[in-house]
């Protein structure tokens, strides 16, 4: 009997199973570990846009207070002053003649005019005093009649050799004095009929009774005063300004000022003279403004407060010193366009520190949006946006420079 050995092909068979089983099983683990890599990596990949839209840079909201439009007007520059007004004219009238005051016209807060009868003094004693000088006027213009006949007398007698020289030249004598004593007696008619007239007291200017001396029934004497008139017409404000201001101030120089009282108004003069000398104690100089007051609501000794316009540019941009960056030989200012922070260079002009404004000759334009706040996050590109009411008003800005091109 033959055995007949069979091949050994089993074996690697087995051991071929044995060793793709693990393979397939590590294909499939791959194939699912590669899936959740595609499912965990979409939702990166839709991340990624919105990471890059949180680094866009922010967009600033400025508030009203933040921004300013730029004006076009003139600046002044003012020199600020103070004093009382005084009336350019006033009288205080007194009386010329002695006599007792038959009556007063007029009383305090009355308006008179040049010439009005203001008081008369009793005139008797006045008129017989001119009729004693008139009498005497005509008792000398009577002695003088008598002489004359008397020399044309002694001139015929001199000629036909009946008198000397020396008596005619007595008579001729007595003539001169006759004529000089007319002389002298008519002056004093004159004074008396210039006292009589003096018994009328008239008012020499236009003007308001500002004060009554006297009433009815009382004694004046010579140089007493019965009235005072001040004419409120025109008026002068007295100030005083620093001896080291005094070089700004000129002559025709525009004055604002503010009375107590007309906290709403504002009234204007202009400077007319400037004392040549210091005021004792408090080395300043006065200066005197002349002012209108047509319609009489300013009074005499009212205190007011104002200023002088030292200086005054022509009609350019303005804009607060708080605006300015740089500095002074390079200022820049920060400006808005197409909503972004432009750092603009400017050249400045004529300043008002007072006020807090200068003048800008070159560099901006009228309507023009500027930064005035100091805010250290803004740079120039920044991004920013204005209020609604700039926003607004740069639209009309816009509007009406369209209309001009």
């Amino acid at each position: 009997m033959k055995l007949e050995t069979l091949p050994h092909t089993q074996h690697p068979t087995r051991t071929t199973q044995r060793w793709r089983k693990p393979v397939a099983i590590l294909v499939v683990l791959a194939a699912a570990g590669g899936g959740w890599s595609v499912l965990q990596n979409k939702p990166a990949a839709t991340n990624a846009p919105v990471a890059a839209k949180d680094k866009a840079p922010e967009v600033l909201e400025l508030a009203g207070t933040d921004v300013t439009a730029v004006d076009a007007r003139a600046l002044d520059v003012k020199l600020p002053l103070s004093g009382s007004l005084a009336p350019l004219s006033s009288a205080t009238i007194k009386s010329k003649v002695s006599g007792v005051v038959e009556a007063t016209t007029v009383q305090e807060g009355m308006a008179v005019s040049a010439g009005q009868v203001l008081a008369r003094i009793d005139q008797a004693d006045l008129r017989a005093r001119l009729q004693q000088q008139q009498a005497a006027l005509d008792e000398a213009q009577a002695r003088l009649s008598l002489a004359s006949k008397n020399e044309n007398n002694s001139q015929a007698l001199l000629k036909q050799k009946f008198i000397s020289q020396t008596a005619y030249d007595a008579t001729q004598n007595s003539v001169d004095l006759a004529r000089a004593n007319v002389k002298s007696a008519a002056a004093l008619v004159e004074i008396a009929r210039i006292a009589l007239n003096d018994g009328v007291i008239r008012a020499p200017i236009s003007g308001v009774v500002s004060k009554r001396h006297v009433q009815a029934g009382e004694k004046l004497a010579p140089d007493m005063p019965v009235f005072s008139i001040v004419n409120l017409a025109e008026l002068t404000l007295e100030a005083q300004v620093p001896a080291a201001e005094i070089p700004r101030v000129k002559i025709g120089q525009e004055v604002k000022f503010k009375v107590d009282g007309f906290q709403g108004r504002e009234f204007a003069g202009k400077v007319t003279r400037i004392n040549p000398a210091t005021e004792a104690g408090s080395r300043a100089m006065l200066v005197y403004i002349a002012v209108r007051n047509e319609d009489s609501a300013l009074r005499a000794g009212m205190f007011a407060k104002g200023s002088i316009v030292t200086d005054r540019s022509d009609v350019s941009p303005i804009i607060p010193l708080t605006a300015l960056r740089g500095n002074q030989n390079e200022p820049v200012v920060y400006q808005i366009v197409a909503g972004k922070v432009v750092a603009q260079p400017v050249k400045l002009g004529l300043r008002n520190e007072d006020e807090g404004l200068v003048q800008v000759r070159d560099g901006l334009q009228a309507g023009a949006h500027v930064i005035v706040a100091k805010l250290e996050a803004l740079k120039p590109g920044t991004p920013v946006k204005l209020p609604a009411a700039n926003q607004d008003s740069s639209r009309q800005a816009s509007a009406e420079a369209g209309k001009k091109g």
